[in-house]
């Protein structure tokens, strides 16, 4: 079931913030009541969204009964800054979490813990500082300047596969900047080992969640076969790169990742560390940029009057140097779309935790083992949290807006754990979406309604094709 489309009614709370175009976009209204434990679990593989009540999107803080424990859902900021920032220590990633990203993550950032994690973050920090960043907005700015010209190509014949070429632009971002090449020689391969995993390995099993992480479960072991393909393909890409004298005038990731110390002990990555800390980022940076993207030109296509105001100010900014640009005030509508976008389609669309020991919780009391859930997908849509929070209203994010709450927004997570690529990910984000916008009218090809599905990211059920118009 979805609401229906307003695409020419204008919101001005009380003259609080600048008016922008709004509309609904088609969403599946949350259910009554939450699903059989079978169905939830079943909900896990195909659309987690559904596993969600109303009553997650009315109350603070909900529970539910699951494989003997509490299952918890956060949607209260002192509860979320309990669990993710002033205790995080005692909630740690789930053994089904690990189970599925490991074999294509390894031991990187996003999944290690304790002692092994502090050692990555503190090592890598300086590799995604703004002025790091800077010098890598050449390298982005080049792949969505030859990826602009595909999609002329590609317009030119006729509809346009849009999800698609947001991923082939998003992976060339990743890639170039990892590696400071193209991605024509290694990139069709790299696509095909992430979808292999995505479709047939990274969905969550029963078996998955219930069985101990001492124990094998029967998705294991393809999973193991498919580490023993996958590290090698990485690091062939990596000792290409190694062996590349070609001159560079910036820095690239891999490069920085190469130079990185730990500043206690002043010991660089492993060989095998720098290798995983390549997956993490090449994975877990283009998959979200990729839908966020999808997400951001889908609603523009259902507001074509924010599109034509995108536009305009994207071919009015001084973009010959864009490094900085989502951050300085250049393309403030732009950066407001991205941050709306996030907030209706965060790509990461749960934080889960496990809780090693009892504490309470905002008044819960919260047992050892139990599971706590903080998501941003319910987060952004709650009812005692946002205005509207169906609408897509970028003048949320407008300068001269009302503040958002604290712990009410959370795109890239929050406390030590926060995406340490969140700058990287805004700077692309923002700088694509200028430069495709300012160059294409973006208009559906069909007026089937898009619905988002949850399982790794929050992405399209169906990916409609767009026409894109040459401005």
């Amino acid at each position: 079931m979805t609401a229906a489309l307003d695409p020419t009614a204008t919101k001005d709370s009380a003259g609080s913030r600048p008016a922008t175009p709004r509309i609904v976009p088609p969403f599946r209204v949350p259910p009554e009541r939450e699903p059989p434990i079978l169905s939830y679990l079943g909900a896990l593989r195909t659309n987690a969204l559904v596993g969600w009540p109303r009553q997650a999107y009315e109350e603070p803080i909900t529970r539910r009964s699951l494989l003997g424990r509490s299952s918890f859902t956060l949607s209260d900021p002192d509860a979320i800054r309990r669990v993710l920032v002033d205790n995080q220590a005692n909630y740690a990633r789930t053994a089904g979490s690990v189970r599925i990203l490991r074999p294509i993550l390894g031991d990187g950032l996003l999944i290690s813990e304790g002692t092994p994690w502090r050692h990555q973050r503190r090592s890598l920090a300086p590799a995604f500082t703004p002025k790091a960043i800077d010098g890598l907005v050449p390298l982005i700015d080049q792949a969505i300047g030859d990826a602009i010209v595909d999609l002329e190509v590609a317009a030119a014949r006729g509809p346009v596969a849009l999800f698609s070429s947001l991923h082939r632009l998003a992976l060339e971002i990743a890639g170039r900047s990892m590696f400071s090449v193209a991605m024509d020689r290694h990139g069709d391969a790299l696509r095909g080992f992430i979808a292999e995993y995505s479709e047939r390995l990274g969905r969550p099993h029963l078996l998955d969640i219930v069985m101990p992480p001492t124990w094998r479960a029967p998705l294991d072991f393809p999973r193991a076969r498919f580490r023993k393909r996958w590290t090698p393909f990485l690091s062939q890409i990596i000792e290409a790169r190694a062996a590349d004298a070609t001159p560079r005038t910036n820095r690239d990731l891999l490069d920085l990742m190469m130079a990185a110390r730990s500043p206690e002990s002043g010991a660089a990555f492993t060989y095998a560390e720098v290798r995983d800390q390549v997956a993490t980022m090449i994975l877990a940076g283009h998959e979200t940029t990729a839908v966020l993207l999808f997400w951001a030109a889908y609603l523009l296509a259902l507001a074509p009057d924010l599109q034509e105001q995108v536009a305009r100010e994207a071919q009015g900014a001084d973009l010959t140097a864009p490094a900085g640009c989502a951050q300085d005030g250049r393309l403030p509508l732009t950066r407001a779309v991205i941050d709306e976008t996030m907030r209706l389609y965060p790509p990461a669309f749960v934080i889960v935790r496990r809780a090693l020991q009892a504490d309470s919780v905002a008044g819960v009391e919260i047992a050892a083992g139990d599971i706590v859930m903080i998501s941003p997908w319910v987060l952004h849509r709650h009812n005692r949290l946002w205005d509207d929070p169906h609408a897509f209203d970028p003048g949320r994010f407008l300068p001269g807006a009302p503040t958002i709450p604290r712990y009410a927004y959370l795109p890239f997570g929050v406390g030590p754990r926060v995406c340490i690529g969140a700058h990287f990910a805004l700077t692309e984000a923002v700088l694509a979406l200028a430069r495709i916008v300012g160059r294409f009218r973006i208009c559906l090809a069909d007026t089937k309604p898009v619905l988002p599905a949850a399982v790794v990211t929050t992405q399209p059920e169906h990916a409609p094709d767009f026409t894109l118009v040459p401005r």
